[in-house]
């Protein structure tokens, strides 16, 4: 694990991005350009240097993060990667919103093993990307214990044959409880890794969407929500359409009015050359 100051300079970092993105500059000149703003005394000034020989090299930019193993965690890498393919409908923007909030989650006292986990499950569930690949990112993980690896990963067998909310009360202390043990007890073979709440609330949301797991536990235990880009506003391209449309409008009256007077002259929307001969 970093620093805190280096998980709120990543969270700066994305959301400069975020918000300069689009624009007439090349994402080159906009890694140049927030390296400067960035504090010295951290290590994404230098990350971004490999970051942006890898984008001038390769042009990629999750090559880089996956170098920097050390710095960026792998679930970073991947969203990353699943921005920058061709066919994909996984667009940039999402992913550095969901990094930037990620960041600001990691540097927050209250941050959890619990948190991180339905973080990173809801933002490939809502995204709709490979399950196989982003669970084995988020095992590479150093915040997550063994424990919680060998798990993530056992989630990534059964994913599709097992509820996801059976899998996480089968691990909670609520589990245990109920069948007459302390979380404490060396009885249960598997560790625990939810506690209570998460127990209850994972069974109450069986054979449920997913989505509304992770929104139970936003609201009852304060876990971070991944964000969602809001929906265009048609507005800015819909008046140009319709002053568009009444310029045609406005053009097909005046040639009705001239056909109504008698002195409509189609001559003059001939080509060079096309004006025909008049008839002997």
């Amino acid at each position: 694990m970093l620093g805190r100051e280096e998980y709120i300079e990543q969270a700066y970092f994305f959301n400069a991005l975020l918000d300069r993105i689009g624009g007439s500059s090349p994402i080159q000149e906009l890694l140049e350009q927030t390296k400067f703003e960035l504090l010295s005394t951290t290590k994404l000034p230098m990350a971004i240097d490999l970051l942006l020989a890898e984008l001038k090299h390769r042009g990629q930019m999750h090559t880089g993060m996956q170098l920097l193993k050390h710095y960026f965690v792998p679930f970073q890498a991947y969203l990353v990667s699943e921005s920058e393919k061709d066919r994909g409908q996984f667009e940039l923007k999402t992913g550095l919103q969901i990094l930037a909030a990620e960041a600001e989650y990691r540097a927050k006292e209250n941050m959890n093993r619990q948190g991180l986990f339905f973080f990173q499950f809801e933002a490939i569930s809502r995204n709709r990307l490979n399950y196989d690949r982003g669970l084995i990112a988020m095992s590479g993980d150093p915040f997550f214990t063994p424990e919680w690896r060998d798990w993530i990963l056992n989630v990534r067998k059964q994913l599709g044959l097992v509820d996801l909310a059976d899998m996480i009360y089968s691990r909670s202390e609520l589990f245990v409880q109920r069948r007459g043990q302390s979380s404490e007890s060396q009885a249960t073979p598997d560790p625990v890794l939810f506690g209570t709440n998460e127990g209850k609330i994972a069974l109450a949301n069986r054979r449920k969407d997913p989505l509304f797991l992770f929104a139970a536990m936003q609201r009852h235990l304060g876990y971070p929500p991944v964000p969602r880009l809001e929906p265009p506003d048609p507005l800015p391209n819909l008046i140009p359409q319709l002053q568009r449309r009444m310029e045609t409008f406005e053009s097909r009256l005046k040639l009705i009015e001239e056909e109504q007077r008698g002195g409509l002259d189609i001559t003059k929307f001939y080509g060079k050359g096309q004006i025909p001969k008049p008839l002997e």
